[in-house]
């Protein structure tokens, strides 16, 4: 879709066209560049939640307005990786009327355009070294999760939705995959005769430089066979039979944001110190370490992850000290007996 010129077209000087505009044309370079259909559709509703965000056109927002959106994902318990890509596509649609439009939106609003985003507002990535994304929680702690979780379901104003919450928390744990992953599972993909444990196709695995999604198939371990089985038979059928493995009261998938709602109401009821709180994500993260302490080569917990790099891996596992400690003790006490024997 073009850009309408200077006073032409209905609504010519109103800001909020003339953004839809912009963001369509925006839009449409994505389908020049070649991006797949669904990351067309992805970031397009990317864009959306964060323009939604500000109370005036994109051009009249500064670094003040930035801030408080971020505060308000923080203050909404939204994942760090969450809050880099609100601020990516600010960036990237920014750059966009920057080199697209920016005498356009000088001639209709009188605007020089400026960038909001500025050194004090970038979002620091985990390999930076960021505060808030430390180690997982231990298995120890999602034991005490899970066994909170499993209590209310008994207790529960809402049984289908506390029960469908503890089933898919539970896979976002033992099967470690993405939110986005989860998210577009239907009933379909799980195929609990495969293998030695049954096993879960995820179909949508996630895309890397507009290669399309990247499927594979990953193990039901540590009983999520038995949980999903269970889910199946007795909470599935209480919500409308549509196709999707988790879905919302309506049969829809459910939206990523739900889920992450859906655990932060459950770690407010628990009661705990902030310090224990964790994002979905560290769900994955947890099930990559604890894989590993376990002694599972780091290869297959690359391969049940879906990295397509073994150094993205690495970055994942983030073994505690006791084991670092452990494996050193190992190490030293076979060293000893090989010079002894």
């Amino acid at each position: 879709m073009a850009v309408l010129g200077p006073g032409t077209g209905a609504g010519a000087d109103d800001p909020w066209e003339f953004q839809r505009a912009c963001v369509a044309a925006f839009a449409a370079t994505w389908v020049v560049r070649g991006f797949s259909p669904a990351t067309v559709r992805g970031s397009a509703s990317l864009l959306a939640r964060v323009l939604a965000q500000f109370d005036r056109p994109v051009w009249d927002i500064d670094a003040g307005h930035v801030d408080a959106m971020m505060y308000a994902l923080v203050a909404k318990g939204r994942a760090p990786g969450t809050r880099r890509a609100y601020v990516q596509a600010l960036r990237s649609f920014h750059e966009f009327l920057q080199e697209r439009q920016r005498t356009e939106i000088y001639a209709r609003f009188g605007v020089r355009l400026g960038s909001p985003l500025d050194r004090f507002n970038r979002q620091r990535h985990a390999c930076e070294g960021s505060p808030l994304v430390g180690a997982p929680p231990t298995a120890e702690r999602l034991t005490a999760f899970f066994a909170h979780a499993r209590e209310q379901i008994a207790t529960a104003e809402d049984y289908r939705a506390t029960a469908r919450d503890y089933a898919l928390l539970r896979t976002l744990y033992h099967a470690g995959v993405r939110i986005g992953e989860l998210v577009r599972l239907d009933r379909a993909d799980v195929h609990p005769q495969q293998g030695h444990s049954g096993r879960l196709h995820v179909r949508f695995g996630k895309a890397a430089n507009t290669s399309g999604p990247r499927p594979r198939w990953t193990p039901l371990l540590d009983g999520l066979q038995e949980v999903l089985a269970w889910y199946l038979a007795d909470v599935r059928p209480l919500f409308p039979d549509t196709a999707a493995l988790f879905p919302d009261p309506h049969g829809d998938v459910l939206k990523p944001e739900t889920v992450r709602d859906r655990l932060a109401r459950l770690l407010d009821g628990e009661g705990r110190p902030y310090a224990d709180r964790f994002a979905p994500h560290a769900l994955r993260r947890a099930c990559a370490t604890h894989h590993y302490e376990r002694g599972m080569d780091l290869v297959a917990v690359q391969q049940l992850l879906g990295h397509r790099h073994i150094a993205s891996t690495m970055a994942y596992v983030k073994p505690s000290a006791r084991f670092v400690e452990d494996a050193w003790q190992r190490a030293t006490t076979e060293a000893l007996a090989d010079l002894v024997g």
